[in-house]
């Protein structure tokens, strides 16, 4: 991970002020870099390398790939024999995880103190937020967002420093996998505006239950200025009572009118959904996101009250909602021969692929065609796992879904539980070696027929997307007409 400094290049003192570091002084002299990295591979003359611990690798046997790269300044726990030996210089930090989020905090207060800021955080849909969030703020404002989901206690502070100095509002994403995280990231950014955007089953497996995954979510409070916002879902019962007097609270909602906003009417149609909404009372009528599913309305209300908090217009609202796109692998709906393809590839919960099934059966419906999940593992659910994984599998035949389609262990048990719910077992395919990706495809060219909608949908780790380019392989072949059959 790599990003450049926005405002200009910093010396070598001033980075090790900013990092709260020890300066050992390279026979290189006081230079400047122009970025940081966090990948040998990418450090150079003008970017700093910060040797980061993983659960994989320790960025400190890295060092010496950085410096052949011609890095000249390392930022790190300890000097080895490799630093001793060159011309670089070393900024000695006690963590160096730590000392990039010292150094974002400081930065930001230095050099981008008339910025405010939305922080987004949720178990699911806090990236669909923020981007939706940023394009209705660009109608009116310059607006900066966290890049991708650079969403951790790496990727965020690394998004603060690339901020333009120019920027009216930032858009930041928070993630987390336990305690203290982010309460880091929320002190860091000093949002104006606060957003949890529901509390799932995701990092079951750390946090040991949902009222934990709340309360870690809830250190977004740490860092809200006096005087903020935080905006909560109030069809959440974990979320609803919450309440403070340095703060504002704003609710949410699909299903109670009482919320500040309330969103009615809704409508998934072929290439978006379409709902009203009263927002603090005022009445918004036909208004459209070109993404699909009920749920995705949630993203929207978090827009329209931050955008209304702000200032923005009804019109300036309007647009935005209709100028956001989802990036990646979040719900891309694309043909593939005679296929369409729902792909949701990018992560997986129980609460996301409930609403992806969801979304798969209300497309398929609409158009009259055969609809076919073909779900994965969802991975970091802890003990629970396995019911969870049933209770996707009990809501897929609930919902009538006409084939599935299984991969992995995980996904065993969600073939269980739609077996158990009465899916017909023919109508069921499973294969538990998640390596056998090119099987999957082969066996999906076999079955598929044209006019099926298909949805992919697993966690990140199962990599459900090469079943994608690997069925494309196979269709786009001479025969590949009579392979889907």
């Amino acid at each position: 991970m790599k990003t450049y400094f926005s405002i200009q290049p910093m010396s070598f003192g001033t980075l090790a002020r900013m990092c709260q570091g020890e300066l050992y002084q390279g026979a290189l002299g006081e230079v400047s870099v122009r970025g940081i990295c966090t990948d040998s591979r990418e450090a150079g003359p003008e970017t700093a390398f910060a040797a980061m611990r993983g659960a994989r690798a320790d960025g400190h046997d890295y060092i010496e790939q950085a410096l052949q790269n011609g890095c000249r300044c390392v930022i790190c726990e300890h000097r080895n024999e490799a630093l001793d030996g060159s011309n670089a210089t070393a900024i000695v930090v006690k963590d160096t995880e730590l000392a990039l989020s010292r150094l974002a905090y400081a930065y930001r207060r230095q050099n981008l103190s008339r910025v405010r800021t939305v922080a987004v955080t949720g178990s699911v849909g806090k990236t669909t937020a923020k981007d939706m969030i940023h394009a209705a703020f660009s109608e009116k404002y310059k607006t900066f967002k966290t890049p991708g989901n650079h969403n951790s206690l790496i990727g965020m502070p690394l998004s603060v420093l690339e901020t333009p100095q120019d920027s009216e509002w930032t858009v930041l994403e928070m993630g987390m996998s336990g305690f203290g995280e982010i309460e880091r990231l929320s002190i860091l950014a000093e949002p104006d505006i606060a957003i949890i955007t529901n509390i799932g089953s995701s990092h079951l497996e750390m946090l040991g239950s949902r009222e934990n995954i709340c309360r870690a979510k809830l250190e977004i409070l740490c860092g809200l200025r006096e005087g903020g916002y935080l905006i909560l879902n109030g069809d959440e019962p974990l979320l609803r009572n919450v309440k403070g007097k340095s703060y504002h609270t704003v609710y949410v909602s699909l299903e109670c009118e009482k919320a500040d906003l309330f969103a009615k009417n809704i409508r998934v149609e072929s290439d978006c959904t379409r709902f009203d909404a009263v927002c603090f009372g005022r009445e918004m009528r036909d208004l459209c996101i070109r993404v699909l599913g009920r749920h995705t309305v949630y993203a929207a209300l978090y827009t329209l009250a931050a955008g209304l908090l702000v200032g923005l217009s009804e019109e300036e609202l309007r647009q935005g909602l209709l100028h956001f796109s989802p990036d990646g692998m979040r719900q891309r709906v694309c043909e593939l021969g005679g296929i369409t393809v729902i792909e949701d590839c990018y992560n997986a919960s129980p609460e996301s692929m409930i609403a992806a099934i969801d979304v798969l059966d209300a497309y398929s419906r609409q158009n009259g065609r055969r609809s076919v999940a073909v779900l994965g593992d969802m991975l970091e659910l802890g003990q629970e796992s396995p019911a969870l994984h049933r209770s996707v599998g009990v809501h897929l035949a609930q919902r009538g879904i006409d084939r599935l389609f299984t991969l992995g262990v995980g996904g065993d048990q969600i073939a269980i539980g739609a077996r158990q719910k009465g899916m017909p077992v023919p109508h069921i395919q499973r294969k538990r070696d998640v390596k056998d990706l090119s099987g999957m495809a082969e066996l999906l060219a076999r079955e598929l027929k044209d006019g099926d909608v298909v949805l992919f949908k697993a966690s990140r780790g199962v990599h459900a997307e090469e079943i994608i380019s690997q069925l494309r392989e196979i269709l786009e072949k001479p025969n590949g007409e009579e392979a889907a059959g």
